[in-house]
């Protein structure tokens, strides 16, 4: 079979295996944090620098109940960083329930952005995570939220599809914070679970890598900043958005997200 260019190889490829690019590492720069607000207006579109691969083979290292130990370092220096420990997490991570049961790329680094931002950033704040997986960073945002002695009545609901949801209650059980995280079920293109409160902030995370998973996708965060207005909440829902560039065909993504939203690109301090 004769293709016309990349895309359309790499749209043949991902019908043979959908997973292919979350098994393949790219330069170091790809992974990126934006954050977003609804407008009708358009917005910069992101470019995705990918070449076409070969299909994987199919025997790759399984991950199976393995622990984790993570840290992620606060951005202050000299004596009041001695004083302040990093947010240690132990994460169980388990491919048995599908890909969501690993730690992937993007995560890490959402999760080291918001311990830079500090816990003043997520203090007191309603937190929803799309696509939690084993649950890393909505655990990083509890953790940090109450790392001193102000933490306020925020709270933290790690959501994803139903045969996840063991190992992000195992996760959170294992960091001790079942008091300040929910675990819940939520399926992109379904309406917010009626006992999830509207939230603050959006927090979403290498949740781009199956395409007709896309208009989900964009229709539940479109749906999550809209639904203050629909459940009478004052204030504004913020989103961050972290995804590792892999192919051509996450364009398709941001095509359908920028019909809803704008964004603006953060990074990490080195």
């Amino acid at each position: 079979m004769a293709f016309h260019n990349d895309l359309a190889l790499d749209e043949a490829l991902d019908a043979l295996d959908p997973l292919r690019h979350l098994m393949h590492e790219q330069d170091s720069s790809s992974s990126h944090s934006s954050t977003s607000s609804r407008s009708p207006s358009p917005s910069p579109s992101h470019h995705a620098k990918t070449t076409a691969l070969p299909l994987l083979p199919k025997q790759r290292r399984t991950v199976h109940n393995e622990t984790l130990h993570l840290e992620f370092a606060h951005t202050s220096t000299g004596a009041e960083a001695e004083q302040r420990p990093p947010i240690a997490i132990t994460l169980v991570v388990d491919a048995g329930p599908g890909c969501g049961g690993i730690a992937w790329p993007a995560g890490e680094v959402l999760a080291r952005y918001l311990v830079q931002r500090g816990a003043a950033y997520v203090r007191g704040r309603t937190i929803l995570e799309l696509g939690s997986g084993t649950g890393l960073v909505g655990l990083v945002a509890a953790k940090l939220a109450h790392s001193d002695a102000s933490a306020g009545d925020g709270h933290v609901w790690i959501t994803d599809q139903a045969p996840l949801l063991d190992i992000m209650r195992r996760n959170t059980r294992e960091n001790a914070l079942e008091e300040q995280v929910s675990v819940a079920e939520f399926n992109w293109g379904t309406p917010l679970p009626v006992d999830i409160p509207v939230p603050d902030l959006v927090l979403a995370a290498d949740c781009v890598y199956f395409e007709p998973a896309f208009p989900l996708l964009v229709q539940t965060l479109a749906a999550l900043v809209d639904a203050r207005e629909d459940r009478g909440s004052r204030g504004e829902t913020e989103v961050l958005f972290c995804y590792k560039k892999r192919r051509k065909a996450d364009k398709k993504f941001f095509s359908l997200l920028r019909k809803s939203f704008t964004w603006t690109e953060v990074r990490c301090a080195e």
